[in-house]
């Protein structure tokens, strides 16, 4: 028996011992064994690395230390081991972990650093091989899941969790409401509030701004207000969640109603307080009152402003065409701009074909994602700069940098159906192309015509059509109206914003049909009714 009562462990890692005297030399690890914080920020670097040898020399050494069960040093082992593609070894380990008397304490933390690591797959290995679980350990799992937005896998967990022994608390709703309202499912949002009627779990600050938030993410806005009205109004983050909420539906007057209705009641807002006022100045073009309450922080409340609110200002500017203004907050600031500011930037600048200053974007933005490569190469396409456009193209190529694809969702039956651009996949796709296909027929014998200058590929206008009638918000809205009855409302969620062509065709649907219909898209809500849209189309 070693220290700690673990039992000797060893891989048949002959080999790796003497690669891992090239990372450390046997009085280094000395040293370093101490401590088994110490020995994890080696293994890290072995993690970081892929340095696979030294990483299973290390592995031998942990066992004979005594550190076999301490759950970051388990966590960063298996890691490593998949981050080298020695997925057998990752298993081994975690076998071998637990033909050790090991007790449900360490199984939940063990279980906390794979999912901190992103190895929500092995944490699942781990969960089944635990003959005990207690409620810690289904948080970790649907918690874990959350933050790796695996969103329906946590679904899945929590409805394994009801048919269990094992009874959910306040922690376990207030991550199954952020699943709720990630997908923005108003069918499994109402059964999760139900279940915590059902079950008397006390309404506490945190779990009234879930559900206000999850409200407000599904569509339910007036539920969400109903909500906060009948809230206790002490906690700041209740009033948070309702000014977001409000924000995100493009109801700044209301949001600005709330805030006001704050400093009646004696609240003080905080920093993200002013972030939600602000943004819903930014999606309304409420250039006035986004710039007096962006002096009210410092003035009245002495919060000073952080980065996330400049990037508000310079979005709310830029938004507004007022592209020069949006440089200057960017140049006053006094700390560096981030990434996210400079691509509000370069987006304003695509939308006002500002190439200049949307390359000057470019050149400060130290880590592109695809998006900003499109934003650019949209922005020359636009301009009919075709070799320009070309030219951030194949950069993208020769970097491995693909475009993210537009995604749509519908919750239906509490069933979630998920359509990319173009897809053919879904098992009613013959049904669902045959009342889009009637649908496109209809709207152009009203006079809609595409607006195929969106399309921004040097290809013939009939290609262009074809693109833009297949977008996924058009195959989800087609298979809604497909699946439900005349007159029902029906919400989409996109990961994506929505693209003008959408937006113009579903406005007119809506007055086609006589139907609600409303839009989340990664910004904001676009509700859809009689022709018209709540954002009145600035968004």
């Amino acid at each position: 028996m070693l220290r700690n009562g673990v039992k000797k462990l060893t891989l048949e890692t002959s080999s790796a011992a003497i690669g891992f005297t090239s990372l450390l030399s046997a009085p280094d690890f000395l040293h370093y064994s101490r401590d088994h914080r110490s020995v994890y920020k080696v293994l890290e670097a072995c993690r970081l690395s892929s340095d696979y040898k030294a990483a299973s020399a290390i592995h031998a050494r942990i066992f004979k230390l005594g550190y076999g069960t301490y759950p970051s040093l388990v966590a960063s082992l298996v890691s490593t081991y998949l981050q080298c593609d020695r997925l057998f070894l990752a298993r081994k380990l975690l076998d071998q972990v637990f033909r050790l008397d090991v007790n449900v304490v360490i199984v939940n933390l063990v279980i906390e650093h794979l999912m901190g690591l992103g190895e929500y797959g092995f944490a699942k290995k781990c969960f089944h091989k635990t003959p005990v679980r207690d409620v810690i350990t289904w948080n970790l799992m649907i918690g874990g899941y959350v933050r790796n937005a695996r969103f329906e896998e946590a679904l899945s967990f929590f409805r394994e969790m009801l048919d269990s022994n094992v009874e959910p608390d306040k922690f376990t709703f207030a991550s199954v409401m952020t699943v709720c309202a990630r997908l923005g499912a108003i069918n499994h949002a109402l059964w999760v509030h139900r279940l915590m009627t059902e079950k008397e779990i006390e309404l506490n600050p945190i779990l009234s701004s879930a559900l206000i938030d999850m409200y407000s993410k599904c569509g339910r806005i007036q539920t969400a207000k109903e909500v906060f009205n009948s809230a206790d109004h002490s906690n700041v983050s209740v009033w948070n969640a309702m000014i977001n909420g409000l924000a995100a539906h493009g109801l700044p007057f209301d949001a600005i109603a709330v805030f006001s209705k704050m400093e009646v009641e004696n609240i003080f807002p905080d920093s993200i307080t002013f972030i939600g006022i602000l943004t819903a100045c930014s999606h309304s073009g409420l250039v006035e009152e986004g710039r007096k309450y962006f002096n009210l922080m410092s003035s009245r409340y002495s919060i000073e402003p952080q980065i996330e609110h400049y990037g508000v200002m310079a979005d709310l500017f830029g938004r507004a065409g007022l592209l020069e203004e949006a440089y200057a907050v960017i140049e006053a600031m006094p700390v560096e701009p981030d990434v996210v500011i400079w691509r509000a930037l370069l987006s304003a600048c695509r939308i006002y074909q500002k190439p200049k200053l949307g390359e000057v974007a470019i050149a400060n933005m130290s880590r592109l994602k695809s998006g900003d490569y499109v934003l650019l190469s949209n922005m020359y396409c636009s301009m009919k700069r075709w070799e320009s456009a070309e030219g951030v193209r194949e950069l993208m190529k020769k970097k491995g940098i693909r475009k993210i694809r537009g995604r749509s969702w519908i919750e239906l039956g509490g069933v979630i159906h998920r359509f990319k651009a173009g897809d053919r996949s879904h098992s009613e796709t013959e049904g669902l192309y045959k009342v889009l296909d009637g649908l496109i027929r209809r709207t152009k014998l009203e006079g809609f015509l595409p607006q195929t200058d969106l399309v921004l590929m040097d290809i013939s206008e009939e290609e262009k059509e074809g693109n833009l009638n297949h977008h996924s918000e058009k195959l989800a809205l087609a298979y809604g109206i497909l699946k439900t009855s005349p007159g029902r409302e029906i919400m989409i969620s996109k990961n994506l914003r929505i693209c003008h062509d959408c937006h113009n065709w579903i406005k007119l649907v809506s007055k086609l049909l006589i139907r609600v219909i409303i839009v989340r898209d990664r910004i904001r809500f676009h509700q859809f009714e009689g022709g018209s849209c709540s954002c009145e189309d600035y968004w």
